[in-house]
């Protein structure tokens, strides 16, 4: 294939040429003289899968020929002579062995880290070791190197580091690229002995990896060796090439830097051109190439800026799209996609977003098209990756009510019995745990509720939940298999359901294999990961689904694709998108290295952050010179402004700095054709003005307004008399939540009961009317009636810092009564307006005269007197009702006090102005009010007298507030 020659044999392809075409046809051109078996002597190596099936299939077209032997990098020690060089261990071992070392070094030294960081600090440290082997780096270099200008924390990072020479001097099987190493080096070594005779060829990688830079150089030095980059821009002067060294650390960022570290290697200069094929457009490829060159030497743009021409023509093809939002960049891109659909065009999306990626195919799925993705989702986020990691947070601690319903709703549970009912079981359940709780279900408060009920299955069901759902808290520490084992078993038990009907889908979903793959894999390396935490599994299990991606069996469409960057460098299509071209997206945000900072990365000769960006940018730089092209970018995220990208930040400051050669007009012709997408993505947005709802009165039928109200609801009705519509008039509830959250309803109704107990206790004993009784009883009550630990804490101290002041003022108030009734219900009728007022009063104490003092606790501040004349009458309604038809057993009679006792921060006691507001005014008052509701022409205002302007009420979003404003006037609407 190759005439001899001593110097290194090295080729290149430009960027924005289909790589694996212009490979196969490199091939073929050298060997078209050749006999038919010369092509079968051939060894190609390529770096991934994907590139061997391309070139497979394009070698398969046309006539019928022998095919050459295609092999990965990866695959060179499958051969027998690699046979006693141990096989790799699992990256899961490493990470659950160093877990127990790291877990032991913070046992002995808990200021180095926090435990909540012992995955994070595993996985980190595990990456670390992979990079120094893969770089041939060992362990005894960390001890050499200079930290004279480095902070004081570096001991605590050696104590880590030093993890690393223990761990690889007492492993037995070797890490992925430890092996990988040793592999190349074997193979080098047996070239070196006796070098092949028949061509083999390493093309598509760029040698950012140590070991197959090391792989390269030796393939490039073979008799009939060669080897063929990707991507290589032949528009580089030498100038720029000598400039491109790692001695000052600075052009690790170019995309060509990788290609000079190779060629300093080999001893090369020019590197000829693998065959003739051009970029779509090369005066394109030379303003991207001068557009991308190392930062400390773009002042060339000034001379080298105004040779350029054809700019026009060059940037025909391509379209700028600055969107306003993520949301408007995806529909845009899903509108083009769609076009290249319908048109029979092959378009693929290019882009390291995945949240981006998700954005688009959503969009994609209104006009049904499902794109072609290559990654597909991350595992932890599929049905099957849910609901294991729901499974394992159960060990996490109590079981919550929310988390219980979490996992009985999710659409894997129950999957291999009767789900119908299994579903309307828990919805009853639902309902049951929102009005009755408890927030903390228990087996027995499960299994208690359904014997209440008809259904058949429902105690099976409930059975099924107590043993496999509640009380699975583990929180302490155990061995690994064993938690895993639990694990497994629990997550197939509620899976398949209480009864045994068939197999369940866990397993067998889309991502059910791979997940079960994952489960196999931890369950067999268990062993090495010896005792963990609930908190620290969960963190373990979550971190190994999301770094596993699975696709969906959906068939794609063909033409519609989405890729990463590695999928788009060997891979052909009719345009491209490339998309997120903003700093943190494309190129991505660097991950922050706990243990070496750059300048002692350099010292150890390991790998610079910068050589990701290097990489991504190679891959810019050969999307960008595609045939058609599209580069998008959104101009704010959820949170801020974005920062354009620095590739197409260059390229749009090189254009704006070259008028006289029309670079101005081309850039404004990219984002114009880009206008136009987005005023398309506009209009499909746009809709209809919609006239903003008025301010609701309904006015219902008379018959069907309510006639029995609360107190309470008094105040309510004066305020928001929506409200009262929407509740009594549409028989609406407001649905409590699911997790009962200790507010300040719970707060009242546990400090009544507290207050309750402890006021008849010290009736029929006065000896106890003291601090530490109250105390007590308030611990009492608060362990059985609160679960939050933090609650109990703060409201218990809440009453302790009033309960001198309860006391003292308690004496005076028995003085003036004795505590007679507790909770007491009343109730007064108008019978003229058939009415019925309702009341529960706290407490009433009776005096010597038969005189009532009418008593109601508030845990904060009390209303004042101008509110209770004005709004809250609950304490001048009371004593209405006890003047008219008195409380339960006591008679009606004359009231001497209605005072509210606040127990709020400043405690206090305050009065119902009585005197100003006596009882037989108030009822009159009421009499008019409910009177004016009997009116079919008097409507229920929405937030007619709101106290605050940002109060929220509970039927809100039922009137549309917000459509209307309490400036507007409200619109009568008469019901029927």
């Amino acid at each position: 294939m190759f005439d001899p020659q001593e110097a290194p044999r090295v080729f290149g392809l430009p960027p924005g040429v289909d790589f694996p075409a212009a490979l196969v046809d490199g091939i073929l051109g050298r060997l078209k003289d050749q006999p038919p078996e010369a092509m079968g002597r051939v060894h190609l190596i390529v770096n991934t899968q994907r590139m061997a099936r391309r070139i497979q299939s394009l070698l398969a077209q046309g006539d019928a020929r022998l095919m050459p032997r295609i092999s990965l990098v990866t695959e060179l020690g499958q051969d027998w002579t690699m046979a006693d060089i141990a096989p790799p261990a699992p990256p899961l071992r490493r990470r659950l062995e160093l877990i127990q070392l790291i877990s032991s070094l913070l046992d002995a030294q808990p200021d180095l880290a926090p435990r909540t960081a012992l995955y994070d600090l595993a996985s980190s440290l595990a990456t670390l070791m992979d990079e120094m082997e893969g770089e041939g780096v060992s362990p005894d270099v960390i001890d050499t190197l200079d930290i004279s200008d480095q902070s004081g924390h570096w001991e605590r990072i050696r104590a880590f580091l030093n993890i690393v020479r223990h761990f690889t001097e007492g492993r037995g099987a070797p890490g992925v690229e430890a092996r990988q190493r040793q592999v190349i080096e074997r193979t080098i070594q047996r070239w070196a002995a006796a070098p092949p005779q028949y061509p083999v060829l390493l093309a598509g990688s760029t040698g950012s990896r140590g070991t197959t830079q090391m792989l390269m150089q030796a393939v490039a030095r073979l008799p009939q060796g060669a080897v063929v980059l990707p991507g290589y821009d032949f528009d580089t002067p030498d100038h720029v090439w000598v400039s491109m060294n790692d001695a000052s650390m600075l052009s690790e960022d170019h995309p060509q830097y990788r290609f000079q570290a190779l060629r300093m290697a080999l001893d090369l200069g020019r590197v000829p051109p693998w065959t003739g094929a051009l970029p779509p457009s090369p005066a394109r490829a030379k303003l991207v190439s001068l557009a991308l060159r190392p930062a400390p030497i773009t002042d060339q743009w000034l001379d080298e800026g105004p040779k350029l021409d054809a700019i026009a023509e060059a940037m025909a093809g391509v379209t700028l799209i600055e969107a306003p939002s993520h949301r408007i960049e995806a529909l845009t891109i899903a509108m083009r996609l769609r076009e290249a659909a319908e048109t029979g065009q092959t378009a693929a999306l290019i882009t390291p977003d995945r949240s981006l990626t998700r954005r688009v195919a959503a969009a994609l799925d209104r006009w049904g098209i499902i794109p072609d993705d290559s990654a597909g989702i991350p595992l932890h986020l599929s049905p099957p990756g849910r609901f294991l990691r729901h499974v394992a947070e159960l060990a996490l601690g109590p079981l919550t009510a929310e988390a219980l319903l979490t996992l009985l709703k999710h659409p894997l549970t129950h999957t291999g019995g009767d789900r119908g009912t299994h579903l309307l079981l828990t919805h009853e359940l639902e309902l049951h745990l929102r009005r009755n709780g408890p927030p903390f279900p228990k087996a027995g408060d499960i299994v208690d509720w359904a014997a209440e009920l008809t259904q058949p299955m429902a105690r099976d069901w409930a059975n099924w939940i107590g043993g496999h759902i509640a009380a699975q808290d583990a929180p302490e520490a155990s061995p690994l298999e064993a938690r895993v084992a639990a694990h497994l078993a629990t997550a197939e038990a509620i899976a398949q359901g209480c009864t045994a009907e068939h197999t369940s889908e866990l397993w067998s979903a889309d991502a059910g294999k791979p997940a079960r793959e994952i489960c196999d894999l931890l369950s067999a390396e268990a062993v090495h990961g010896g005792d963990m935490t609930a908190t620290d599994y969960a963190t373990l299990f979550a971190a190994i689904l999301r770094g596993q991606q699975v696709r969906s069996a959906a068939q794609p469409h063909p033409g519609i694709l989405i890729w990463g960057t590695l999928e788009a460098r060997v891979q052909g299509a009719d345009m491209l998108i490339l998309a997120g071209l903003n700093e943190g997206s494309w190129p991505e945000s660097q991950t922050p290295d706990p243990w070496l900072n750059r300048a002692l990365r350099h010292q150890a000769g390991l790998l610079l952050p910068e050589r990701r960006i290097g990489l991504a940018a190679h891959d810019f730089q050969q999307a960008v010179l595609a045939g058609e092209v599209w580069l998008t970018r959104s101009a704010r995220s959820d949170e801020a402004e974005t920062v354009v990208s620095r590739w197409l930040n260059r390229m749009q400051n090189l254009l704006s700095g070259l008028p006289q050669q029309g670079g101005d007009d081309a850039l404004n012709a990219m984002r114009q054709r880009g206008q136009d997408w987005l005023d398309r993505a506009a209009q499909l947005e746009a809709v209809e003005a919609i006239t903003p709802a008025p301010r609701p009165a309904p006015c219902p039928p008379v018959d069907l307004r309510p006639n029995r109200l609360s107190v309470t609801e008094i105040k309510r009705l004066i305020r928001d008399p929506y409200a009262i519509y929407a509740k009594h008039v549409l028989g609406l509830r407001p649905l409590d939540p699911l997790m009962r959250a200790p507010d300040a309803l719970l707060r009242g109704i546990v400090l009544h009961e507290v207050l309750e107990r402890f006021v008849k206790d010290s009736v029929a004993a006065p000896e106890r009317l003291t601090r530490e009784v109250l105390m007590t009883l308030a611990e009492e009550v608060l362990t059985s009636k609160v679960p939050w630990a933090e609650a109990r804490a703060l409201w218990l101290a809440r009453l302790e810092r009033v309960a001198d002041w309860f006391i003292e003022t308690e004496e005076a108030r028995r003085d003036l009564a004795t505590p007679t009734a507790f909770e007491a219900r009343g109730q007064a009728q108008m019978a003229d307006l058939g009415f019925t007022l309702v009341a529960t009063a706290d407490r009433i104490d009776i005096d010597d005269r038969g005189c009532l003092h009418i008593y109601d606790y508030k845990t904060g501040k009390p209303p004042g007197k101008k509110e209770q004349i004005h709004f809250d009458k609950q304490l001048l309604l009371e004593a209405a009702i006890a003047q008219r038809a008195g409380f339960g057993d006591l008679a009606p009679c004359d009231v001497a006090r209605a005072v509210y006792i606040g127990l709020g921060s400043e405690p206090t006691e305050m009065p119902a102005p009585l005197e100003d507001e006596p009882a037989s005014k108030v009822w009159q008052q009421l009499h008019d009010l409910i009177a004016a509701y009997r009116d079919l022409r008097q409507g229920y205002v929405a937030r007619r007298a709101m106290q605050g302007k940002k109060d929220a009420g509970d039927y809100d979003q039922l009137s549309r507030f917000g459509e209307w404003d309490i400036t507007d006037d409200p619109v009568p609407q008469e019901m029927t």
